[in-house]
């Protein structure tokens, strides 16, 4: 604009007049100066020279602003000059507002997105030196910055709202530039130290851990990539905070046109939390769930490589059965064509032996669960399944996947004379299934059992089989749903075998929270282990000594972030984290609030492959575990070291 174009300086009335109506939302950065539109560095310096006039040499001030404008076409920005992005915020904020109350903090001049609150990087630091200690299980670099970046996030949060409670409560220090400025330098010069210092104890850690668990180290992209991605993570999610926290402001400033100030903030902050929880209740999870379940669904329908129809009418699927190959979905073909062929059986035993039976209803059978378990039972029925010595009730995972170690384990044991009834309730994968129903994995571990121990039940007790239970994982779950507690499990079973049970498994939790007096929370001892045990290795099973049938078998290691994630770990150390480690966990790991509950959380994303024995991977513990619940007659330790060589040995 030339200096003919610009138009004249406004005198002290107008300008004021300018500033008002800048302050009450005008829009797109415009303000009416003397009945004419000035542009956005305009009507910054009337703000300006408004504010001039306000004090004791106004009338020389303003003479002196007019005649540097009407001379120097520069003199504008020079009184004052706003952003375009600056001036478009404030006036977004007046606009939202609809008000200009000033019984409220008037909106900041300056955005601080990129400022930091002294409290809240102190505790970021200190939240992440926490994120890099040891935790269960080796973490890749990708895992340990999301940890991280979550724990920075997280610390700065608490930190900053620990100050503003204090704030509240009449404590704030009143802290001078210069002190100011030597409290920020010291945080730089403690951030400079600690942030490669607990980086490199990071990595010794994960070393460490990943030697416990038999995994290889490699720790190269851990030491280039983990820190920038966690700063990436940290500051998007504390962006998002601050989002949220002005939300509540402006819900606040709306709710004071009728309330007084307190309730008003009341209002603002209580609004903006449940808009968010709605958000991701109704939005984000949704769709989350969506696309998980339309790839689930694909994946579920999909062929498997290898995997053929079984043609023995002791299968489900075979050509004799009463449920179709094709609705069986992509877990439950797997489970009906696998396990071991009568001559597999017969080479290790060196005995005669019987094809297993395997029976299974995957979810096109029906929508209710109970026609579904109805449809297993009359397969068990059809393929002799009540007619064998031992008779398994499997509760799946969210997929329907069921180990197959577990089921090969017992299949060898008895020679084949066994039958193992399942069913499939989602397609979904465990932590999905979990996250969409809780209650479905609960009710379908009722449905089959009570199904199933309807006939059972009838048979007279001399001719029926050995009734006996397991699941693992969700499937742990969903099983013991079955039972109101140990004595309920143990007058209506001959055994069970609970594998890997999440923190939230009842009565695993009830259990767990009574056992004997001096055991520890990793390895309860009830009733002095007469008919139950907890195990993380096969030495577990005989170190009380003898005990009595029926039994019950709780498989767990210390190292599965699956058995020991709970939300409690966000403000409460647990026992196992006060009682002494297990050889295989880390001796260092200790217990952070909030920070250890997102390193196990981390944790369970790759714990299924770790070697067998550590983490969620549950192999041949099964092998000894089943001999221990079920042995045939006349099995002995000898027959289970070699039954456990043999499932171990390659293409077994």
């Amino acid at each position: 604009m030339t200096t003919e174009q610009r138009p004249a300086a406004p005198d002290a009335t107008s300008a004021a007049a300018a500033a008002r109506a800048l302050n009450e939302g005008a829009a797109a950065g415009e303000a009416v100066v003397g009945g004419s539109t000035a542009t956005i560095e305009e009507t910054a310096a009337v703000e300006k020279s408004a504010g001039a006039t306000e004090t004791a040499d106004s009338a020389t001030r303003t003479e002196t602003a007019d005649s540097a404008t009407a001379t120097d076409p520069t003199t504008v920005q020079q009184v004052g000059t706003v952003s375009l992005g600056e001036a478009a915020l404030r006036s977004w904020h007046r606009w939202a507002s609809h008000i200009n109350d000033p019984r409220l903090p008037p909106v900041p001049k300056t955005p601080h997105w990129w400022s930091l609150h002294g409290v809240g990087a102190w505790f970021g630091v200190i939240f992440y030196s926490w994120s890099m200690s040891a935790s269960l299980l080796p973490r890749p670099w990708y895992l340990q910055a999301l940890a991280t970046g979550i724990c920075v996030a997280l610390g700065y949060g608490v930190g900053v709202s620990i100050a503003t409670l204090l704030r509240r409560l009449g404590f704030s220090p009143d802290w001078k530039a210069n002190r100011r400025r030597w409290a920020w330098i010291v945080l730089a010069v403690v951030t400079a130290v600690v942030v490669p210092l607990a980086f490199f104890l990071g990595g010794h850690a994960q070393t460490v851990t990943a030697e416990l668990v038999g995994m290889p180290v490699d720790n190269r992209w851990f030491h280039v990539l983990a820190i920038p991605v966690a700063a990436l993570v940290a500051v998007a999610l504390i962006g998002l905070f601050r989002a949220l926290i002005q939300l509540g402001k402006i819900f606040a400033r709306f709710g004071s046109r009728f309330v007084p100030v307190l309730p008003a903030k009341i209002f603002g902050t209580v609004t903006a939390v449940v808009v968010a929880v709605l958000l991701v209740q109704d939005g984000v999870l949704p769709g989350i769930l969506a696309v998980g379940g339309r790839l689930a669904a694909q994946t579920d329908q999909a062929d498997v490589p290898g995997v053929e129809q079984p043609v023995d009418p002791e299968r489900s699927g075979s050509p004799d059965s009463l449920v179709d190959w094709d609705g069986m979905g992509r877990n439950g073909k797997v489970f009906v064509a696998g396990g071991p062929t009568v001559d597999e059986l017969e080479e290790f035993s060196g005995e005669p032996a019987m094809t297993p039976v395997r029976a299974y209803a995957g979810l096109e059978t029906s929508d209710d669960l109970r026609e579904v378990a109805a449809t297993v039972v009359a397969e068990l029925a059809r393929e002799g399944g009540f007619d064998r010595e031992v008779l398994a009730v499997a509760t799946t995972t969210g997929s329907g996947w069921v180990n197959e170690a577990p089921s090969t384990s017992l299949e060898y044991l008895h020679n084949g004379d066994t039958a193992i009834a399942a069913m499939q309730y989602s397609y979904l994968p465990s932590p999905l299934a979990f996250i969409a129903d809780r209650e479905t994995p609960e009710n379908a571990g009722r449905a089959l059992f009570e199904a199933v121990y309807a006939v059972w039940d009838q048979m007279p007790e001399d001719s029926r089989p050995k009734l006996v239970v397991f699941g693992e994982s969700l499937g742990s779950y969903g099983g013991q749903a079955a039972f109101s507690g140990v004595d309920d499990m143990a007058a209506r079973v001959d055994g069970a075998l609970w594998i890997g049970s999440p923190n939230f498994s009842e009565p695993w939790g009830r259990i767990t929270d009574e056992r004997d007096a001096g055991s520890p929370e990793r390895l309860p001892v009830v009733d002095g282990g007469d008919h139950v045990r907890f195990v993380d290795t096969p030495d577990g099973l005989t170190d009380l000594g003898p005990w009595e049938a029926p039994r019950i078998v709780y498989l767990q290691h210390a190292t599965d972030p699956v058995v020991w994630w709970s939300p409690d770990l966000i403000l409460r150390q647990p026992d196992w984290l006060k009682e002494d480690l297990a050889p295989s966990v880390n001796p260092d790991m200790q217990w952070y609030p909030f920070v250890t509950f997102w390193q196990v959380t981390v944790d369970m994303v790759f714990s299924i492959d770790m070697p067998d024995g550590y983490g969620h991977s549950y192999e041949l513990g099964t092998v000894d575990s089943w001999a221990a619940i079920v042995p045939p007659e006349g099995w002995t330790a000898a027959d289970t070291s070699a039954l456990r060589e043999w499932v171990a040995a390659p293409g077994a």
